[in-house]
Parts: structure tokens; C-alpha cells; sequence
């Protein structure tokens, strides 16, 4: 009887270990050069012209990947698509990638970070045709996933700035969240990209763009 009280109470441990081994969280900041929260006609209007860039920033709050910690850390992924993001229509593969992880991180973990954005973000982050390493700042301001402004920065590479939707935001009077965000979310917000900014290579483009609806903000958990 004591062996098996023993060894059920080993396997709870070991099933508790590997269940905070493959737990990771934290804040979740996306732009695209689309707008997400709108009406038809303008999402209409924009289809096959706007939509195939985006920004997709994780800041890791606690947890790890893969038996490695991440806490703390930051990685940013830059895309450039086929087509339209979000369009049904449309295919938007093959995407090119370019994956920006923490200077913090050591080797192990880079590896760790660029392996986590993939997961996250599936088939989009899948072809990786330049990584660069520079220092990442993210800041939110708020909790709990309701962030009235957000801000990442990696190095001179690449800038968000968001803020919340307000009443002046309207311009149809019908907007709704119009596509879904591209990665894994336990809690998503749109908002408006004060700043979208890539000035890197590897895709053959660079942007900036000012005040567009066309971010997402919130948390993730895996």
C-alpha cells in the first residue's frame, strides 16, 4: 500500500514538472499594414493593396520553452506576405520572415525564443530568412490585458506604439474586428498603431506608418 501511495505521488510530481515546463505567458502586441477593427468597405477597399506586413511582439512574463527560460525575455517577428492577412480568398503563403530575440538571451535561449514565436504563429513565421539579434524594449500600460497604450522597440529595427480605440476612431459607424490576430491570444483588444515601423532588410521593404486601427493587444498563455 505504501509503494503505491509512493509512486502515485511521484507521478503527481513528475506531472506537475512537466506541466511548468511547457507553461509560458506574458504580453502580446501585433500591427499589420491593414486595418483589423473596421467595416466591410474599408476592409474591402484594402484587400489585395494593404494587409500582407506585419509586426507580431511577445514579451515572456514567467514560464519556459521547451525545458528553457525565457522569462523576462522578448522576441519580435517581421513578415511580409503573399496577400492579405486574414483574406479567405486569398492565399497569403508563401511569407517571408524576419525573427528580431533579446540581446539578453544566450544562445540557448535565442534558439529557445525563435522556436516560440514559430509556435505561436504557425505557417507565418515558418519560412525565417534573416535573424538579428538587438536589445527589446516592451511596455504596457495597463493590466490584465486591457492596455491603454503599448510600446515596442528592438533596436533600429523595428517600432510599435498603440493606443486605445476611442469615439473619434470611427469613421463608418459599423466597425468590428474584421480579421482575427496571427497568433496564439488568451485575451485580445484592438487598438490603434500610433507607430509601425520596420527599417531592417531581409524583406525587400520597409514601412512606417502612423495612426492606422491596425493593432492588436493582450496576453498570451501556452
Amino acid at each position: 500500500m505504501r509503494r503505491m501511495m509512493f509512486m502515485a505521488a511521484l507521478a503527481l510530481i513528475v506531472l506537475s514538472s512537466t506541466g511548468k515546463a511547457q507553461s509560458i505567458s506574458g504580453d502580446y502586441i501585433e500591427t499589420r499594414s491593414a486595418d483589423v477593427w473596421t467595416g466591410t468597405c474599408v476592409a474591402n477597399g484594402e484587400m489585395n493593396l494593404a494587409g500582407d506586413q506585419a509586426i507580431l511582439a511577445w514579451r515572456v512574463n514567467k514560464g519556459e520553452w521547451k525545458g528553457v527560460s525565457l522569462e523576462g525575455l522578448s522576441v519580435v517577428g517581421v513578415v511580409k506576405a503573399s496577400a492579405t492577412l486574414g483574406d479567405q480568398y486569398n492565399n497569403p503563403y508563401p511569407a517571408k520572415a524576419v525573427v528580431i530575440v533579446d540581446e539578453r538571451a544566450c544562445p540557448e535561449q535565442q534558439k529557445a525564443l525563435v522556436e516560440f514565436a514559430q509556435a505561436m504563429a504557425g505557417k507565418l513565421l515558418n519560412n525565417v530568412v534573416r535573424v538579428e539579434i538587438a536589445p527589446i524594449k516592451i511596455q504596457v500600460t495597463g493590466h490584465d490585458g486591457h492596455y491603454s497604450k503599448t510600446l515596442v522597440q528592438a533596436g533600429k529595427l523595428a517600432g510599435i506604439q498603440t493606443r486605445a480605440i476611442g469615439g473619434k476612431d470611427h469613421l463608418c459607424g459599423n466597425e468590428e474586428v474584421y480579421y482575427r490576430p496571427l497568433a496564439e491570444m488568451t485575451h485580445s483588444m484592438p487598438a490603434v498603431a500610433e507607430l509601425d515601423q520596420y527599417e531592417g532588410a531581409g524583406l525587400g521593404v520597409s514601412w512606417t506608418v502612423h495612426g492606422k486601427r491596425s493593432a492588436f493587444v493582450g496576453t498570451f498563455a501556452r
